[in-house]
């Protein structure tokens, strides 16, 4: 609990500001709102890639904090941190030159695909920052050091929701710019987060504390041992990832924009719900990483099972009155004339709640498999159930005329099939055979 509050927010940045893109858009207009369901999870699959790096990072710096040896976790943050660098000039150059012509394969509507490059343009001069950001928070996260991920969240949410209402409305001067303002908005919050990280670590004391003293040169072997533990989790990040972006290319292709909406409502609401996962499941990673580290291998099933309970219990006061109550607890994010698409929703969040169910539970075990060093076996769960889940719903709604419900239905059965085998790894003790 005491790791995981303080990351609810930091190792969820992404997925809240693309949030509150989301929300504002719904005000501004519905087929903004349409497409930025679309393009923020094309974003967020670029992104997975330098998360998963980081998600990497982290593991190698909680296992080496947990050995004692500081010299080490300077290495690996610093070398990280180097890698996210270059991978993000590769990143901006395909989004802002190269998006244009793999959208085309998956966007039908010419609307949406307009929009969608508004957005990811401006989106792409946050991209530097962000893949910084993320090595910060894995730092940060691996020595255990988090309370003051919470007070930057807070300036890059705060920062984002603002320059939202100014670009995309274009109040107070600025602009109107619609979803182009939001992408915008969101590459500056970006920029914000650093530097408040680069305030904060302006302490002579932490960074000696930290072993930090000095900025090494590039490591190669370090950048090695890192992509070796990384390459399976950025893998199990585009797979996932990957699998959401088809869900919704496939819904704008075979059920058109308004249904694309609701698709996004019901993912707005979703990652909402899911902010608590988020903090516990990369919890877990450090605590399991950092229990292996000390020798404390029968300790680990145990934090797992309590972790998965308390995410479920905690989801759960929240999820249970918001999804079958939306008209009333949504109403002061979605008021007004925007609240008739809540009503046409309300039986999508019925299998959100039972999605939630299982999410909450299997997203725990799954991330301590990971944090126990099976990075490659988590990819092979990770890619047989969403093999499944994106043929589930192709078929289903090029073949058998599906709806909205029944192709997020599908998710439930990718949960349980996760849940089920990784469950039956950590049960079989191969782990521990495993090292970093």
């Amino acid at each position: 609990m005491t790791i995981a509050l303080p990351i609810m927010l930091g190792s969820a940045g992404q997925q809240i500001i693309t949030l509150s893109d989301s929300i504002f858009l719904y005000h501004y207009d519905k087929l903004d709102f349409a497409a930025i369901g679309l393009i923020s999870v094309f974003y967020l699959l670029l992104v997975s890639i330098a998360y998963g790096f980081s998600k990497g990072g982290q593991i190698m710096i909680a296992r080496r904090g947990g050995e004692g040896n500081r010299s080490q976790i300077n290495h690996s943050f610093f070398n990280l941190l180097y890698f996210e660098l270059f991978m993000a000039i590769l990143a901006f150059i395909f989004m802002y030159f190269g998006s244009e012509y793999v959208l085309k394969w998956f966007i039908k509507s010419p609307q949406i695909y307009e929009k969608s490059l508004e957005y990811i343009k401006m989106r792409a001069y946050g991209v530097p920052f962000s893949f910084a950001g993320v090595a910060v928070i894995a730092f940060l996260t691996g020595i255990a050091r988090n309370k003051f991920i919470i007070y930057d969240s807070i300036l890059f949410i705060a920062v984002n929701i603002i320059m939202n209402y100014l670009l995309i409305f274009g109040e107070l001067g600025f602009p109107e710019m619609g979803i182009a303002g939001a992408g915008l908005a969101s590459a500056l919050s970006e920029v914000a987060a650093v530097i408040g990280f680069l305030f904060y670590f302006f302490n002579r004391k932490r960074y000696i504390r930290w072993g930090m003293d000095f900025i090494p040169k590039i490591h190669i072997p370090t950048i090695r041992q890192i992509l070796h533990v990384s390459n399976p989790i950025v893998s199990q990040s585009v797979v996932g990832m990957g699998g959401w972006f088809l869900f919704f290319s496939f819904v704008e292709k075979y059920l058109g924009a308004y249904d694309l909406a609701i698709s996004n409502l019901v993912r707005t609401v979703y990652m909402l719900l899911l902010i608590p996962s988020w903090g516990y499941s990369s919890g877990i990673n450090t605590m399991v990483s950092h229990f292996i580290g000390r020798r404390k291998r029968m300790a680990v099933i145990p934090i797992i099972q309590k972790t998965a309970l308390v995410n479920l219990i905690n989801t759960m006061i929240f999820a249970v009155p918001v999804l079958l109550f939306p008209s009333f607890f949504l109403y002061p994010l979605f008021w007004g004339e925007g609240m008739s698409m809540v009503n046409d929703t309300k039986p999508a969040f019925l299998v959100l709640l039972m999605i939630l169910s299982l999410y909450t539970v299997s997203i725990v075990y799954f991330n301590g498999l990971v944090g126990a060093g099976a990075m490659i076996k988590g990819l092979w769960i990770q890619f047989v159930g969403n093999v499944f889940y994106v043929g589930s719903v192709f078929v289903m709604l090029k073949y058998f005329n599906g709806t909205v419900e029944t192709a997020w239905a599908v998710e439930l059965v990718l949960w349980i099939i996760i849940f089920a085998m990784s469950i039956y790894y950590l049960k079989s003790k191969k782990w521990h055979l495993l090292k970093l």
